[in-house]
């Protein structure tokens, strides 16, 4: 038996499968063999997360990170929380609140946000009053400031600001654009 006609009988054996596509719009179709059948007109195209996440983390005296859930008067109030500083995320609250523009991309550059951010946290936290440091998530943002406040002001090497905010909450993540950008940094010569 030839090396082709050996392929075509394989071939024959192999069963037709199915993929479940998802668009950005939430649509979804399921896609088999050349036929594409739409499935689902009522789904949205990102993961809806209906859990809140709405308890801050304290990480050295007075600094406080989560995500934009925390930002609401009730929880500020709860923790005691005067300052916040939203990362990408307007809030409307009471206390004393600093929007800076930051997209979580790797090709951001932090340097002129971390100069405005740490100079905010750390007039706050001179005067002992808590500051919450939040972004969407309290993923990517909120840990690239976190990370770069403990390297400035308590002189942290790198690995030990991101492992001391890890510990603190597990999920923080910032983007590789932002680390590679923190690794290059001096612990205490960040401003």
């Amino acid at each position: 038996m030839s090396f082709l006609s050996e392929l075509k009988k394989q071939k024959e054996k192999l069963k037709e499968t199915s993929t479940v596509v998802t668009n950005v719009d939430g649509k979804q179709y399921l896609k088999t063999g050349q036929d594409i059948k739409e499935i689902n007109k009522n789904a949205y195209g990102f993961v809806v997360d209906t859990k809140p996440d709405d308890i801050p983390v304290l990480i050295v005296d007075n600094l406080y990170i989560g995500s934009q859930d925390c930002a609401v008067d009730s929880v500020l109030e709860k923790y005691n929380i005067v300052h916040v500083l939203s990362l990408g995320v307007d809030v409307n609250i009471k206390g004393k609140n600093k929007f800076i523009y930051l997209l979580d991309l790797p090709e951001s550059d932090v340097r002129l946000v971390l100069k405005e951010s740490l100079l905010f946290m750390n007039e706050a936290i001179e005067k002992k009053e808590n500051v919450l440091v939040h972004c969407n998530a309290g993923v990517s943002r909120t840990s690239l400031v976190a990370i770069a406040y403990l390297m400035h002001y308590e002189n942290m090497a790198f690995e030990d600001s991101y492992n001391l905010v890890k510990s603190k909450r597990p999920c923080i993540r910032p983007n590789d654009g932002f680390v590679k950008q923190l690794r290059m940094m001096v612990p205490g010569g960040i401003l």
